[in-house]
């Protein structure tokens, strides 16, 4: 099959024409219909992700056809259409994830890291991490739910009640979570990079009713913000820009260092936290709720061959929405 390999981060994509892999006991094999490109794929691409499976299929919003399944795999058919998320496996014993808490497993593995993922022909995954896909969403429009779509929804579930929310950095996963906000009757200010009157105009499409650049104060004290951008600087700017009591949430996997910055900011009981990966329970409940909002995706698709130029224009800020490869 064709895929594109990541040999040694920083580096770019390599294709290359490698083994359609088997599925084991428990796993399915998918024809890769489209995989999106998250912001994750730049952190491990770049390096900035230690210790990435090597060489290594990147990719972990994959939505696709179930070809093959493993000897003692009962969930899925052949024919079936399912979506794989970032998280691809877990022990099932550790503390979290016998307290309902399988996000933060010690032993977890995720598809597109430490896993093979979906910057490929085929790929192979456990079908216990697997969702069905609603019937509603077209391949390349679904891709985005399974990562985008679910930290973004668990993200907003962080900021309990908030009604004024803040999001700092509106690519795939804001402009998915602005539209749940939206219909939970939540005000959404939207932060953008300085003079991007683009993604401000995106923002404003889809029922923000304010957008401005990250360095501007909103028109009003926030009760909570998200950020998507792995820019540390904003965590200040953040705290500064919700009222006491409000939540900042950290929604990246990786962000740069925080500066420092004065306690008062964090004062009159003002909330930092930061979410990691998700759970098998994030996807069902979204998946539920999706088709009935109904959420709706904006996306750039490319071929499978140009995966680094799609990786390159979202490092540039330059993808409205999210981009989907196309094998």
């Amino acid at each position: 099959m064709r895929a594109m390999i990541l040999d040694r981060p920083p580096q770019p994509l390599r294709p290359a024409d490698i083994a359609r892999p088997k599925p084991g006991p428990m796993q399915v094999l998918v024809k890769v219909a489209a995989c999106a490109v998250c912001r994750t794929d730049l952190h491990v691409v770049d390096g900035e992700l230690p210790e990435p499976k090597l060489p290594l299929v990147p990719g972990h919003e994959i939505v696709g056809v179930v070809t093959e399944i493993g000897k003692r795999a009962e969930r899925f058919q052949p024919g079936d259409r399912v979506g794989i998320p970032w998280l691809g496996s877990t022990c099932g014993e550790c503390k979290f994830c016998r307290g309902e808490r399988e996000n933060l497993c010690e032993h977890a593995k995720f598809t597109g890291y430490t896993l093979d993922g979906g910057y490929a022909e085929f790929t192979v995954a456990d079908e216990r991490f697997c969702y069905p896909i609603p019937d509603f969403y077209p391949d390349a429009e679904a891709a985005p739910l399974l990562c985008a779509g679910l930290i973004g929804y668990r993200s907003l579930a962080r900021t309990g009640e908030a009604k004024r929310v803040g999001i700092y950095g509106f690519g795939a996963a804001a402009h998915i979570v602005a539209q749940v906000a939206t219909l939970q009757k939540r005000e959404i200010y939207a932060f953008t990079r300085p003079g991007d009157v683009e993604a401000q105009a995106f923002a404003k499409s889809l029922g923000a009713v304010w957008a401005g650049d990250s360095g501007t104060a909103p028109p009003v004290p926030l009760d909570a913000a998200i950020i998507f951008a792995p820019v540390g600087g904003l965590v200040p700017a953040a705290l500064k820009a919700v009222a006491q009591g409000g939540t900042v949430v950290c929604a990246g996997i990786h962000m740069s260092d925080i500066p420092a910055f004065r306690y008062e900011l964090l004062w009159q009981e003002r909330t930092l936290c930061s979410v990691a990966n998700l759970t098998r329970r994030d996807g069902e409940d979204f998946f539920a709720l999706a088709p009935q909002i109904p959420v709706r995706t904006t996306v750039q698709t490319f071929p499978l061959a140009e995966a680094n130029e799609a990786l390159s224009r979202l490092r540039a800020g330059e993808i409205q929405g999210a981009a989907v490869l196309i094998p």
